[in-house]
């Protein structure tokens, strides 16, 4: 995110200090905030993307056209993008506002952040892009600027320790993430030289590709025209050995990524039911700080346990998870993920039980 800087009193652009230190008026800073996002938007921004991008609670309809009309006053330049469709949307013309903005060695720095953390999960081509990306953005500030933040990005930046953490990561070909990027784009459908996980043999299925789910596998999510299942479908991109890009195109049904991934906990799509975890006093504290789940709900107890609430599918995944947490979490609901938790619980003693070894027999 490029922060709104002040503005010095010759209008020349933003104060040196601004770049780096937080800024006094948080309304003067929201207002930048949006007067930016609208000359960096084609579309324009209309008042529910004001409403519900700059503030961590939606804001009132008043409030965001208050925050409309201040811009429309500073920078007369504003524009209605879309005339004569609804709902309205502003943008502001290219370079209206460019001069107020100023990179911060912590912005910087958790964009180098981002760039380690893709590296980590075997994302190069990903990685490779937003790399070329702040390049392009340090390109574009000015030498005094870029002076004053090179230090604390250089500290920042080895604080972080992403780059050298251990830990498992697919395996995944640049190129097949390209080609299937070009098919998304294209709507075309494409042939999948597969891998399948159960049985290990190779496969082929004709897919129509949406779009991906990254976690700790990487999955294409694709319409898939394979009769057993004619219907979506997540394909491990670490096992999809090429793709073939077909001539014929595909019409794009209605489609969310983002709901479908929320009907799972993890990357199994089942169908979704109701949770309910109760976490003991000891961890609450750390239990505030995670998002399980977008729809989830926190209740605090008079012990000082936490409930947490959610609907979801993706049982096994939810055990695995819980596991993590110990003794310090109880199941309440559904009676079908206490099976599924007791189930990987007597799994993992049996695997690690001691082998005994066979009696001697006396001679």
């Amino acid at each position: 995110m490029i922060a709104a800087g002040q503005v010095d009193g010759h209008g020349l652009g933003p104060r040196p200090e601004a770049c780096g230190g937080s800024v006094r008026y948080e309304k003067a800073e929201t207002i930048l905030r949006i007067a930016l996002d609208m000359q960096g938007t084609a579309e324009g921004l209309s008042l529910d993307d004001i409403r519900r991008n700059y503030s961590d609670r939606p804001l009132s309809r008043r409030t965001a056209e208050r925050f409309r009309d201040a811009i429309e006053r500073v920078f007369p330049q504003a524009q209605q993008a879309n005339p004569g469709e609804l709902p309205k949307r502003w943008r502001l013309p290219t370079g209206t506002v460019s001069g107020f903005a100023c990179v911060s060695a912590e912005e910087l720095a958790d964009l180098a952040s981002g760039v380690s953390l893709l590296r980590r999960e075997n994302m190069a081509m990903q990685a490779g892009n937003a790399e070329r990306a702040v390049s392009k953005l340090r390109a574009l500030m000015r030498s005094d600027a870029l002076t004053r933040v090179a230090p604390d990005l250089e500290t920042l930046t080895e604080a972080e320790g992403i780059a050298m953490r251990p830990g498992p990561r697919p395996k995944i070909d640049p190129e097949i993430v390209t080609g299937l990027r070009q098919a998304i784009l294209a709507s075309r459908k494409v042939m999948l030289h597969y891998k399948y996980r159960g049985s290990g043999k190779m496969g082929f299925e004709t897919v129509h590709p949406y779009g991906f789910i990254y976690g700790s596998r990487h999955y294409l999510v694709a319409w898939s025209e394979n009769e057993q299942a004619l219907d979506f479908r997540n394909f491990a991109l670490s096992n999809i050995e090429r793709v073939e890009l077909l001539g014929s195109p595909f019409r794009k049904r209605r489609f969310s990524l983002r709901e479908y991934a929320e009907r799972s906990f993890g990357v199994f799509q089942e169908n979704p039911f109701d949770v309910a975890w109760r976490f003991s006093s000891s961890v609450a504290s750390d239990v505030k700080d995670f998002l399980f789940h977008p729809s989830q709900t926190m209740e605090e107890q008079s012990d000082g346990s936490l409930i947490v609430r959610f609907r979801a599918g993706g049982a096994r995944e939810m055990a695995w998870h819980l596991a993590t947490w110990g003794n310090t979490v109880r199941i309440i609901k559904p009676a079908l993920l206490k099976r599924e938790m007791n189930s990987l619980a007597a799994e993992i003693r049996r695997i690690n039980s001691p082998v005994k070894s066979p009696r001697k027999t006396p001679t």
